[in-house]
């Protein structure tokens, strides 16, 4: 029988088994910085200076060969330079940080050079090797060197006691594979199909099969979540993947992937499944400071936190909030960086997008440069990954945050204080010269400029003692950072732009217009992409703004819904056009409202277009119907989550008379919520949902116009429609469900917007105030 082979580089066996300390986030958090394109070009200038005896980007494998399986460990070594006597292998680090303050390299950075010199040593016979790591600083590139020799035995004992420690890991972890592939076998769909449903299973089989990606339209109620994981999960069995990452943007849809899992052990899955919670939501302490001082589990965190991981992977199999929690409390540790090391080891990851998409925060385990593996993404609710990523990659700063920094530092630090005025004269320029906003045909110096501020504030903050100081300095050097790493980013796809804000500050945004690219590269890393949703229309709209390439597939799921058991009528007398609104217009959309209030008992949704027009429309109202004959409950924009549950809670299938739950489109209410049966009998939305104009909005009508498409279905119309459609898909939500969706708005009945509607809309009713009552009646009397 074939042996199992496992790939490791040497960096991550390296990270994994050799980090030791505690957790700090007050030091050397930006130490190591290669991500930035200056990175690269410090580790090829070093390379071109040391001669002809030097190679650069050497490759090196070694295999280590045990019963049972192989470790591959392999990986680049920065250079290789043959001298005299003796070989030296070097390992660079470009880094911002003041070499004053570097005293030794840093364990992990000797380690892996150490793991190149005793690979060297085995495949070339040497007796001994110098290991060198070479700190180069990005801004000034000043160089400080570290050099060892080591003998070529006490190399190969040391490689192979590294080796061994990780053959553990590894060993359980196959061991593991194979309970879990045994158990797939028989594994059936644990539901009966639904129509359709066998094609949506196979499809996303055959994409995850042929390496490609996949876009879903999939109407409420065809089991889309089962029928997306359950082929994934095949596949993972059969090894044609290696994991699943369930990515939402909700809570309440991470829910609904976890009981899916849930569901395929209770039919003799094993399977191992982690739920992502953010950092916030882990964190034990009041305040969420990461370093020793301010919390006891940081201290020494490194040294326990392998031990937690393995007896969680020895003992379960699912790794909730509580269960993350509870393991962190027996062993002391911190319970995300934990989740974050138990994720290398489960079947399934279930977390939001930014976990793989966001430049900030991915798994950098997994998405790093360099790094690719057979991972399947199911994207669920793909349509909110549009704005997401638009903001994940662009970025922002305010003159009068650099201003305030600069004040903060003046009586400590000259330097950084020259640096930072630097920054405002450019911004004081640009600001002359805008009036509302302008477009930037680039940002000039002003990235050099940063970047010295970087350096400068990075010498600083290693001085720097705790305190509300070091905590502001902190801040804005993260979104400099954030801003730089953007930067390095900008292509066709972005708009720079100045603008004063309503509140008089003044900014410089960096604002990626279409996503894509940066989505696809991240995307890249994995195998296949699976985008689903029951709003992901036009499709053509989200392929070009969600994904890079031009051989996605697409499926559109038929509903298994009976068209007899919805009423669609258009009220063809009525707009929400600011142009319109005022108590005359708003008293029609109310004659509408108590229309359907006393057409049928029973609880419905009332979706406005922002909240100032759904209080206002909810005064009118009781101006004239008062609230005899039906209940208002309103959603305020500052709910909390107990509140928002008592808002649902209200929507019982037994209420003795009307309730109407006044909303807001794209809401918490609007997406994401199954209210069954009686729960809910109607959904009225007023008006199609465009987003309010602004700069940005019109920067995005333009960008497209520019592109020879509708620059407005691109600003407002699709994203508004899509609004729609969600608030529309809160009524039927199973094949018992009865329900009347009313769209007020005379837009609807123009072909622009019909143009737009799901195939489960072909049946409509165009009426006015006048006959929605009767259509109503009928409908209810059926």
């Amino acid at each position: 029988m074939e042996k199992e082979e496992v790939k490791i580089s040497v960096r991550d066996i390296v990270e994994f088994i050799l980090r030791s300390g505690d957790i700090d986030n007050r030091r050397g958090g930006w130490a190591d910085k290669e991500s930035l394109a200056k990175g690269t070009r410090i580790h090829k200038k070093i390379q071109r200076q040391m001669g002809a005896a030097y190679q650069a980007e050497v490759p090196l494998s070694y295999r280590f060969c045990y019963e049972d399986l192989d470790i591959l460990v392999e990986g680049r070594a920065d250079g290789i330079e043959e001298k005299e006597d003796h070989v030296m292998v070097d390992e660079i680090k470009g880094v911002h940080r003041d070499l004053r303050y570097v005293e030794e390299p840093v364990l992990v950075h000797l380690a892996q050079a150490k793991c190149y010199a005793a690979i060297y040593t085995e495949q070339n016979q040497q007796e001994q090797m110098e290991v060198q790591i070479t700190y180069c600083n990005m801004e000034t590139e000043e160089i400080r060197r570290f050099s060892y020799l080591f003998d070529a035995q006490e190399l190969k004992i040391w490689f192979q006691k590294l080796a061994d420690t990780y053959y553990v890991w590894a060993h359980r972890y196959q061991e593991w594979k194979k309970e879990r592939n045994a158990s797939m076998t028989g594994l059936e769909f644990p539901f009966p199909y639904r129509e359709g449903q066998r094609d949506l299973v196979h499809g996303v089989y055959r994409t995850i099969l042929r390496e490609k990606q996949l876009f879903i339209q999939a109407p409420t109620g065809v089991g889309k979540t089962m029928s997306c994981l359950y082929p994934a999960v095949r596949s993972v069995g059969e090894g044609i993947s290696e994991k699943i990452f369930y990515l939402t943007a909700k809570t309440i849809t991470r829910t609904v992937a976890w009981e899916a899992f849930e569901i395929l052990k209770k039919h003799g899955l094993r399977w191992k499944s982690l739920l992502l919670t953010a950092k916030e939501k882990l964190c034990v302490c009041e305040n969420m400071e990461c370093n020793p001082a301010a919390c006891a589990r940081a201290k020494g965190h490194f040294e326990r936190v392998n031990d937690a991981v393995f007896e969680l992977l020895e003992k379960e199999e699912i790794y909730d909030r509580e269960m993350l929690l509870s393991y962190a409390e027996k062993y002391q540790v911190c319970p995300y960086e934990m989740s974050l090391d138990l994720a290398n080891w489960v079947d399934g990851v279930i977390c939001d997008y930014n976990y793989v998409f966001d430049p900030q925060v991915y798994l950098r385990r997994f998405f790093a440069e360099g790094i690719k593996g057979d991972y399947v993404f199911l994207i669920d609710e793909a349509h909110n990954l549009v704005e997401r990523g638009r903001e994940m990659y662009s970025a922002v700063l305010y003159k009068e945050d650099i201003l305030k920094i600069k004040k903060l530092v003046k009586p400590y630090r000259k330097k950084l204080e020259k640096a930072l005025e630097r920054c405002n004269r450019q911004m004081l320029e640009w600001k002359r010269e805008c009036e509302t906003y302008r477009i930037l045909p680039a940002v000039g110096n002003f990235s050099l400029a940063l970047l010295s501020v970087m350096g400068e504030m990075e010498n600083y903050l290693e001085e720097l003692e705790d305190g509300n100081l070091r905590k502001e300095l902190l801040d804005f050097y993260f979104e400099m950072r954030s801003f730089l790493y953007t930067c390095d980013l900008i292509d066709e796809n972005y708009v720079i732009y100045t603008q004063h804000d309503e509140d008089g500050r003044f900014r410089v945004k960096l604002f990626c217009v279409n996503p894509a690219q940066n989505l696809q590269n991240c995307m890249d890393k994995g195998r296949s992409t699976i985008f689903f949703s029951a709003t992901l229309l036009p499709v053509l709209y989200y392929r070009q703004l969600l994904s890079g390439r031009s051989d996605d597939y697409a499926i559109y799921a038929q509903t298994p819904f009976a068209k007899e058991q919805k009423c669609l009528i258009l009220g063809r007398d009525v707009s929400s056009r600011y142009t319109r609104r005022g108590p005359e217009e708003y008293g029609k959309i109310a004659e509408y409202i108590h229309a359907v209030a006393v057409s049928h008992t029973g609880n419905y949704m009332i979706f406005f277009p922002s909240y100032r027009m759904m209080e206002d429309i909810f005064e009118r109202y009781q101006e004239l119907y008062g609230t005899d004959e039906a209940e208002v409950l309103l959603q305020s924009s500052s709910m909390q989550e107990d509140e928002r549950e008592a808002f649902l809670e209200r929507f019982e299938s037994d209420s003795a008379g009307t309730l109407l739950g006044f909303c807001v489109m794209g809401g918490i209410f609007a997406e994401g919520i199954d209210l069954i049966g009686e729960r809910l009998v109607g959904a009225v939305i007023v008006g199609t949902g465009l987003p309010q104009v602004s700069y940005e909005r019109e920067i995005l009508k333009q960008f497209y116009d520019g592109k020879q498409e509708n620059g407005f279905d691109y600003a407002y119309r699709f994203p508004g429609m899509n609004k729609v459609l969600q608030s529309a898909g809160r009524v039927i939500r199973t094949r018992e469900d009865r329900g009347v969706i009313l769209l007020l708005d005379e837009r609807f009945c123009s072909p622009d917007y019909k143009g737009l509607f799901p195939r489960e809309w072909e049946e409509y009713v165009v009426c006015d105030r006048k006959g929605v009552g009767k259509i109503l009646k009928e409908f209810w009397e059926r």
